[in-house]
């Protein structure tokens, strides 16, 4: 019985040591696992604060802005544009600067008061359009386009709070009408929409106005053949043509025949492009590149041309023009025929429509073909 006392006794050391090392085991667990659990709660707010600290820096960043600045495309500045002048250096189109009215409707305190206000140096102010705009609540809302100086100093002088002034560039054209279809017009952003105007953002400016390096100083100009004296009188002359014998329209052009330039180019009726108000009316066209008009008799200088230039035909050459000729079914015949024998400067003097056609037949068709090509 008293032997067993010393087994007994170590049995009772083993557990104590067993129990004491599981005691051990289990509390490098817990700390293990505690330091895991705090590393991620610290990564998660980092995480957090990271985050709304950048919404919140964000949002007192658009806070501090322009309001006038905030609110897209309609409040953008309008790109400079290169001056347009003509062979000798006179100016055709160029770049103004201008005021333009908007408002910030969270500043309105009384729309209709402010409206009120307007109409007296605005008369032509649209009132339910406008008081909308103020309604709205927005940042930025224009008003009015390109103002006079007077107008901008009235509308200064009404303190009415949440208005203000933007310095625009708008288009400015020294000669008026006499150039209105060469040069052509800009719209209300000084963009290209006809004429030359439109040619020059066709040919990348309208991408550099994009990008933001459409810069004045950079813009070199825009040099045109035409020579703006001779403009003058080709415009003024058919302009007196057409009051003189009630035409519905009239066009004329002047050609450098070395080099194939274009001195002039007018047509008649068109439009002042600093107020195109009539710019689109059914009439307002360039005769010279977009009509279309039969030439008639004035197609015989080129046949005599043909006929010379191929060497088959010369000053002294003679054409039977006394009677007419029969083509298929159909006669050429002379509205005021000589009924004789004609010399080739006869045929021309007297547009006659036989002679013509004796020289066409002269030159045959491929040689017809092979001039006008």
């Amino acid at each position: 019985m008293i032997s067993r006392l010393p087994r007994i006794g170590d049995l009772l050391k083993r557990r104590k040591k067993t129990a004491e090392d599981g005691s051990i085991v289990v509390d490098a667990a817990r700390k293990a696992t505690g330091g895991k659990a705090r590393t991620r709660i610290v990564m998660t707010m980092a995480v957090f604060f990271t985050l709304y600290s950048t919404i919140a820096g964000r949002l007192i960043y658009l806070g501090l802005q322009n309001p006038d600045l905030s609110d897209g495309p309609q409040s953008r500045v309008t790109a400079s544009r290169p001056d347009i002048v003509d062979r000798n250096g006179e100016v055709l189109a160029t770049d103004i600067k201008t005021a333009s009215l908007f408002a910030e409707p969270r500043r309105i305190v009384d729309a209709d008061e402010a409206i009120e206000k307007l109409s007296t140096v605005l008369p032509e102010i649209d009132y339910e359009q406008t008081y909308r705009k103020l309604k709205s609540g927005a940042g930025f809302v224009w008003l009015q386009r390109q103002l006079t100086p007077k107008q901008q100093a009235d509308i200064m002088a009404l303190g009415v709070p949440g208005l203000g002034f933007r310095t625009e560039k708008r288009r400015f054209y020294p000669s008026g009408e006499t150039s209105s279809y060469i040069v052509g017009l800009t719209n209300i952003d000084n963009q290209g929409i006809s004429g030359m105007e439109k040619y020059i953002d066709e040919q990348g400016l309208s991408d550099l106005q994009a990008s933001g390096l459409a810069i004045a100083k950079d813009l070199k100009p825009v040099r045109l053949s035409i020579d703006l004296r001779v403009q003058h009188v080709v415009r003024d002359e058919i302009a007196a043509g057409l009051e003189r014998y009630r035409a519905m329209g009239a066009g004329a052009v002047v050609l450098n025949i070395k080099t194939g330039e274009v001195m002039a180019m007018a047509s008649v009726p068109d439009f002042d492009p600093n107020n195109p108000y009539n710019a689109q009316d059914k009439d307002r066209l360039n005769r010279m590149s977009a009509g279309l008009y039969e030439m008639g008799s004035t197609f015989k200088s080129f046949t005599s041309a043909m006929a010379l230039d191929s060497g088959k035909a010369t000053m002294n050459s003679r054409f039977d023009a006394s009677h007419p000729i029969r083509v298929g079914h159909q006669a050429i015949h002379d509205f005021h025929g000589k009924n004789r024998v004609l010399s080739l400067p006869e045929v021309f003097l007297y547009s006659s429509n036989i002679g013509s056609a004796r020289e066409a037949e002269l030159v045959g068709i491929e040689g017809h073909r092979e001039f006008l090509h």
